[in-house]
């Protein structure tokens, strides 16, 4: 089942989103996330472990038709409060989707897999429900920031510590082993803990910077290879010309028509 957040853990969330000193942590995470993303008019989103609702508002601003699911009644409280009617929200786990195959364009997981219990199998439903790509934001293993919120699990209590990090290759081989070879792309964002100024934010932004795999916040896009699905379908398909059936019979004579019905003769005919 993993770590399922509770009323604490919902506020705590939110708390630390709204926070002035994190404000420009959360705004670089944002502008990766959009960025490689791109614009979604039209698309269908469906963002696994949903929380509170940030990412979704993210998501809708860039033109997604969103849906949302966490198996916390407390953070979906909170994504109804933040957005309304605006999305779909369903409680229920990764692991176990309650939807069609193919049923979105694009599935999302943003802090998801660190709190699942079987990251592997939400990466193989995640990939069920999706036709198009996936999108994954995660805490990066590596990263500084990565290593002090694991040392602080060690003196006090945090949410923390039932989380499990990834790097950008332990992520990248989970997911060729649930889809195979496909196409990723992969940034991250956060290099350096602290308080960060104008010169520093844009430093952040480089491009060339972005591909250090030491940010302590990961975004991977990953291009699905279309899968289908056949089954044979029976064709029902008439003669275009029908044609008569003669059967000649010594003693019983007679024509007879395509559907074996007995057509009127003139005369006998002989075998």
């Amino acid at each position: 089942m993993g770590y399922v957040f509770n009323n604490q853990d919902a506020a705590s969330y939110d708390d630390w989103l709204f926070d002035p000193s994190k404000r420009a942590t959360a705004q670089l995470e944002m502008r990766l996330m959009t960025r490689m993303l791109g614009k979604g008019q039209g698309l269908r989103l469906l963002d696994i472990g949903c929380g509170t609702g940030w990412a979704l508002e993210l998501f809708l601003r860039q033109g997604f038709d969103c849906t949302g699911l966490d198996p916390s009644p407390y953070m979906l409280d909170k994504a109804r409060a933040r957005l309304g009617n605006k999305v779909d929200l369903h409680q229920g786990f990764g692991e176990s989707l309650d939807f069609d195959d193919n049923s979105f364009n694009v599935a999302s997981l943003v802090t998801t897999l660190e709190f699942v219990e079987n990251p592997l199998l939400c990466l193989e439903e995640a990939c069920r429900v999706s036709k198009d790509q996936l999108f994954l934001g995660f805490l990066n293993r590596y990263a500084i920031k990565g290593l002090q919120r694991r040392l602080k699990g060690l003196f006090s209590a945090s949410v923390y510590n039932k989380a499990q990090f990834f790097s950008v290759w332990e992520m990248k081989s989970m997911i060729r082993a649930v889809a195979g070879d496909v196409p990723i792309r992969w940034r991250t964002t956060c290099q350096l803990p602290g308080v960060y100024g104008q010169r520093s934010m844009q430093l952040e932004e480089s491009p060339l910077v972005q591909r250090s795999p030491t940010g302590a916040f990961c975004g991977m896009v990953v291009t699905l290879n279309p899968k289908f699905r056949t089954r044979p379908i029976p064709l029902r398909v008439e003669p275009a010309h029908k044609e008569k059936l003669v059967v000649c019979y010594r003693d019983y004579p007679g024509i007879y028509n395509h559907e074996g019905i007995s057509l009127p003769t003139h005369g006998r005919l002989q075998g």
